[in-house]
């Protein structure tokens, strides 16, 4: 009797354990985020867009945890989001030749895409375009989760 208690006692110890890590790795985030952009940097960051492509939740690998919905704004200084990402760490930009909407296809196509930077808030954000990249080679914006290898999103801009 005192091995089956001790058992259960340790199974149900080591998943609420389990249960605590993941809930931390996805509340993490959202914890350490720094503020999002003002709507008068949005509407700043806006008019200097060449190309505007749309963030939709029902993209093929696109799940309850990993969306993204909004306005993707592309610059040539500037990557702007007037809309909002599933939480979650260590997400990146990327600008691909062409339109991805699965990890399969993401990890094909990475060596042909281009870095752009992190992604560290997910109601709007803006990322500084690195110096040298010309939007006009490029497609589609992607928001991928490095740390777990995750579709998040995408958005053909042109």
């Amino acid at each position: 009797m005192k091995l089956k208690k001790m058992i259960l006692l340790l199974i149900s110890h080591l998943l609420i354990g389990l249960f605590g890590v993941a809930l931390g790795i996805y509340i993490l985030p959202i914890l350490i985020a720094p503020a999002s952009p003002t709507v008068a940097e949005l509407s700043t960051l806006s008019s200097q867009a060449q190309y505007v492509g749309t963030f939709k939740k029902d993209l093929k690998d696109s799940d309850y945890f990993h969306w993204g919905e909004g306005k993707i704004l592309v610059g040539q200084e500037h990557i702007t989001l007037v809309g909002s990402l599933a939480p979650g760490p260590d997400y990146r930009l990327y600008l691909s030749p062409e339109f991805v909407e699965t990890e399969t296809d993401f990890k094909r196509l990475k060596a042909n895409m281009i870095f752009v930077g992190p992604v560290t808030t997910f109601n709007h954000f803006t990322v500084k375009m690195p110096q040298g990249i010309q939007v006009s080679k490029y497609n589609t914006v992607i928001v991928w989760c490095e740390t777990f290898s995750e579709f998040i999103t995408s958005a053909k801009y042109q």
